[in-house]
């Protein structure tokens, strides 16, 4: 009998570890997510700038390319790690289907370069070419691949066709604050270094990568517009709020920036300087898509609005509304949501006196109305104290309306990170 329950007793710790290595291989989560938007397929010719920029301005960003015939080398950075990998490409706005002639993942090594022992050459159902049809996207198949926690991924697509020569809208991320790739002519998928081609500050029908994660990992999705985006920080560094919060959260969660640069809540507008609806849809009508679609999401940290009282002249009323429908949303998925206050913006082209009545209401509003779950207070780590309705000197990026690196860096370190607690705890 005792030799019965001896057996048993193994049986059962053997059958407890495998079920136990089974959930962590399949708990799957957006390691690095972006907010996909639609370009024109031909640009229309570039306008000459209006004004000198403003001081501190960032360097320009490079021109806008159309790949044609070409492999992208698009370079994301990763807030957690796993033990397999995959990734979403999209042509979420596209009208007709899309043929991918190849794709790869690798870990980055510098500038162009990848660390050619980390290659893994993707398929989608086994096949290296691919097609994605028409407003949808696509799950390529799990590779084996070690993928650290804050490391850069090279993601390579070889895309064969003209993409500037139909009337399909094209799928990308505008502003990206991140240099990625295209190659000369061809497939140049997986070689160790992508030479002869352009750069571009836009990632290209790629919507996500996700690992494979122990199942405690959870994902906090950072849904808002340019300032959560990273607007007017330093390429290449990874400087953003989020970036900061994603440092500070360690290997817990993993942290998704679903932000879109010049995003409204409730209507349809451009990005300055951008292409015409490349703001992306109002964030009612991508909720569902850009963060309670993310996989392991458990947070949201919603800062949202400014463009519809600066650019649209919304109603604080209306707003509001808008905000509560978010917090309704998420909480039917059973998911953490915080509202974060409105920066100062004062001296920005846009500002207003009755914009800054607008912003305070809903300000006070989110801090006072208890619909969100809790408040990050990001008006407070900006404002300045002698000018409330202006952002602090050392944080501003110049335009008045964008934190610089400091500003940034600031806002991702206020988070308090008692309000994520990983599933279970």
């Amino acid at each position: 009998m005792r030799r019965i329950l001896a057996i048993v007793a193994v049986v059962s710790c053997v059958t407890s570890s495998v079920l136990a290595q089974r959930a962590a291989a399949n708990h799957w989560v957006a390691t690095w997510t972006t907010a996909v938007v639609a370009r024109p397929a031909v640009l229309p010719p570039a306008a000459a700038p209006a004004a000198a920029p403003p001081p501190n301005a960032p360097a320009p960003a490079p021109p806008p390319i159309t790949p044609n015939n070409q492999t992208l080398r698009e370079i994301v950075r990763t807030s957690v790690g796993g033990t397999r990998a995959r990734v979403v490409f999209a042509n979420t706005f596209g009208t007709s289907g899309m043929t991918i002639g190849g794709a790869s993942i690798a870990l980055r090594d510098r500038d162009s370069a990848i660390v050619p022992a980390s290659l893994r050459k993707l398929t989608v159902n086994g096949s290296q070419a691919f097609r994605i049809p028409a407003g949808a996207t696509v799950l390529t198949d799990a590779v084996d691949l070690q993928v650290p926690a804050r490391a850069d991924l090279a993601i390579d697509v070889f895309v064969p066709d003209d993409l500037g020569s139909g009337s399909s809208l094209i799928t990308f991320h505008n502003g990206a604050n991140q240099t990625s790739y295209a190659s000369a002519p061809g497939n140049h998928v997986g070689e160790t270094a992508m030479e002869g081609g352009a750069i571009t500050r836009s990632w290209f029908l790629l919507s996500r990568v996700e690992v494979a994660a122990t199942p405690r990992v959870g994902v906090i999705a950072a849904f808002g517009d340019s300032i959560t985006d990273g607007t007017r920080s330093t390429p290449d560094t990874n400087n953003r709020w989020p970036d900061h919060l994603a440092r500070r959260v360690g290997t817990t969660f993993a942290v998704a920036n679903v932000a879109i640069a010049g995003n409204r809540v409730l209507t349809e507008g451009n990005a300055p300087g951008g292409f015409g609806g490349n703001a992306g849809v109002n964030a009612l009508a991508r909720f569902d898509r850009d963060v309670l679609a993310q996989p392991g999401v458990t947070h949201v940290v919603v800062m949202e609005g400014i463009n519809d009282i600066g650019a649209a002249q919304a109603a604080v009323e209306d707003l509001i509304a808008a905000h509560r429908q978010l917090v309704e949303r998420a909480h039917a998925r059973g998911l953490k949501i915080y509202g974060a206050t409105l920066t100062p913006y004062e001296g920005a082209a846009y500002f207003s006196q009755e914009g800054e009545a607008k912003r305070k209401a809903l300000n006070q509003w989110i801090r006072t109305s208890g619909m969100y779950d809790a408040v990050i207070d990001f008006e407070a780590v900006i404002r300045d104290p002698a000018a409330p309705t202006k952002m602090r000197a050392e944080f501003d990026s110049g335009d008045h309306l964008h934190p610089n690196d400091a500003g940034y860096k600031a806002m991702g370190e206020a988070v308090d990170l008692s309000l994520f607690k990983p599933s279970g705890s």
